[in-house]
């Protein structure tokens, strides 16, 4: 996949790693459609980068996903690219009176349930494509989970196996699997996030993401060097370790 000619669509990219991502590609040649679910925002990023698209979305909303796809194919027919980026991290207190079940809902619906029904929305349009490619967006939690955040980790987690499946099952098909796995990077994904010494920085994180990215053949992990720790954690007998460091005692 030839992502400097693609038609790409990134769902989240009016802020953090989808905006890093989008003007990244975008400078490459790529034609990028982005998606926000804060107007404002999304107006200021269209505004700051000419050239790019954007549209309001809710990837929450079955109706508006689905509604989405439809109009987002008609009119943009070269569409042959998604990058699934859209996601939420909050801390959980499962020690409180009241676990807030309503952050675990939120979480899974934006984390996980909105990329397989974007996807499965978008998959028909791409198959008729010469290529394509489906980017989902996973994390380092996902291999070593952070205990404060236990519904992120895991959706992470899930959308790990789900796209190794995704891969598996469209092997004889013209659309590539590509997981794109961060390890911690300075964003404003998490509050106090951007400003924390030990998270690489956003400019390394997309530059080092977009080349591995662009690389052919397309590969099937994305995955910087500082994720590598967490990624390999199982494989190499480091994961206590690994998740020690991540949630110190």
């Amino acid at each position: 996949m030839d992502f400097s000619k693609a038609t790409i669509l990134i769902t989240g990219g009016n802020s953090g790693i989808g905006k890093g991502l989008a003007k990244a590609l975008m400078s490459r040649g790529a034609k990028v459609i982005i998606t926000g679910r804060d107007d404002k925002r999304l107006r200021e990023t269209l505004y700051a980068n000419p050239g790019m698209l954007g549209y309001e979305l809710d990837v929450t909303d079955p109706d508006a996903i689905t509604q989405f796809a439809a109009n987002i194919t008609e009119h943009h027919p070269d569409l042959n690219a998604v990058i699934h980026n859209a996601g939420i991290m909050v801390s959980e207190q499962v020690l409180a009176e009241a676990y807030d079940l309503d952050i675990v809902e939120k979480t899974i619906a934006t984390n996980l349930l909105a990329p397989i029904r974007l996807t499965a929305a978008l998959l028909p349009h791409l198959r008729t494509k010469d290529e394509a490619a489906i980017v989902t967006v996973s994390s380092g939690l996902a291999f070593v989970p952070r205990a404060d955040t236990p519904t992120y980790s895991a959706t992470k987690a899930a959308i790990h196996s789900w796209t190794t499946c995704l891969r598996h099952e469209l092997r004889s098909t013209n659309i590539s699997v590509v997981e794109l796995a961060p390890p911690l990077v300075a964003t404003d994904l998490t509050p106090g996030q951007s400003q924390n010494p030990r998270a690489m920085p956003l400019a390394d994180f997309v530059s080092e993401s977009v080349d591995l990215l662009c690389a052919q053949p397309t590969p099937p992990e994305v995955l910087v060097g500082r994720v590598m720790p967490q990624r390999t954690a199982e494989a190499t007998g480091n994961f206590d370790k690994v998740f020690g460091l991540i949630n110190p005692a």
